[in-house]
């Protein structure tokens, strides 16, 4: 049987982070983008208790990484070659026998294909010294989530958009990761969050928080583009059992509610969190309010662990945050 993908909580090796790389696609945003992954390199290298192996691109991006992080331990600078940050997504997915599982990439469906995106996943498998196996099928890691038990989270509008792997039906993709990551039994979603040009990841939607129990967003006012989505998600997921045949629990985060983006809300999320050894990072966006209660409400299912807001509203502005910008090496 293959192995399984160990929970995110496991004990990790090292966290891989990329940096903003790239003044034509960051454009205005670049120095803040470049601040807000330079905090959350120090989180994680810090009370994060983690081995920070920050991806860079070109000299000005590794000068602007060393001008930010030179006086942190734990952190240590990678020259990579890569379109963008999302590490998540082109990197390579970490099984618990030590080998770094690669699949193809397409710029999510065709939207954003960049020169060297496609080559993330056997870099980061070289300098992690992981064996890499190359899957022939579109994955992204965003699009998945792991109970380290055999039980997987997804949406049907990611994994079985025509735009990924054509054809695919539900039995074909649970036979594809089943192959690849030990996947015993998938819990499908349906739609992700309004404006997502992921095709709906569930990293911003729903993630495991202990075997049993999953959590996901409760709106945050009036405004709040998703609210009848998240609690069509919680009643979906109060009906599936894990692999093992035990009812999931669900627990609510709160939203950030209406957060502008280009042409309407954007796809923010406080479910992007990235769990470390020793902390949970939680990205804040504009409402300090709602911010803070999603910080508490982390807090409540780690309480080994210090959760932590960082702001993240200029990697939003890229599509993403802090757990589409990383990706965990199991210890």
């Amino acid at each position: 049987m293959t192995p399984t993908v160990p929970a995110e909580w496991s004990p990790h090796r090292a966290m891989w982070l990329g940096f903003p790389s790239h003044e034509d696609l960051w454009l205005d945003d670049l120095q803040r983008a470049q601040d807000e992954v330079a905090a959350l390199a120090r989180a994680l290298a810090g009370p994060g208790a983690e081995r920070v192996r920050l991806m860079v691109c070109g000299d000005a991006a590794e000068a602007a990484a060393r001008a930010r992080l030179d006086d942190v331990g734990g952190v240590e600078i990678v020259r990579a070659l890569f379109g963008d940050i999302w590490m998540r997504d082109t990197g390579p997915i970490f099984r618990g026998d030590g080998r770094a599982i690669g699949f193809r990439f397409n710029g999510w469906g065709g939207k954003y294909e960049m020169e060297g995106d496609d080559q993330v996943a056997a870099q980061i498998a070289a300098a992690a010294g992981a064996p890499l196996d190359a899957h022939d099928f579109v994955m992204e890691g965003g699009s998945l989530d792991h109970d380290g038990l055999g039980a997987l989270l997804t949406t049907r509008q990611c994994l079985l958009n025509p735009n990924r792997n054509p054809g695919w039906t539900e039995a074909a993709a649970e036979a594809a990761l089943a192959e690849a990551l030990g996947v015993r039994k998938v819990l499908w979603l349906g739609d992700g969050l309004r404006n997502d040009h992921t095709d709906g990841h569930v990293d911003n939607l729903a993630r495991f928080v202990a075997p049993g129990v999953v959590a996901c967003p409760i709106a945050w006012g009036k405004a709040d583009p998703n609210a009848n989505l998240y609690d069509e998600t919680a009643r979906q997921l109060a009906a599936m059992t894990d692999a093992r045949g035990g009812q999931l629990q669900v627990m609510r985060i709160p939203s950030p509610g209406w957060i502008d983006g280009e042409g309407g809300p954007s796809p923010a999320s406080h479910m992007n969190f990235i769990i470390a050894n020793g902390a949970v990072i939680v990205p804040l966006y504009d409402d300090a309010r709602a911010g803070a209660f999603a910080v508490d409400a982390v807090q409540s299912l780690f309480p080994e662990r210090k959760a932590i807001g960082l702001p993240s509203s200029a990697i939003l502005t890229g599509g993403g945050s802090f757990h589409c910008i990383t990706q965990q090496e199991p210890a």
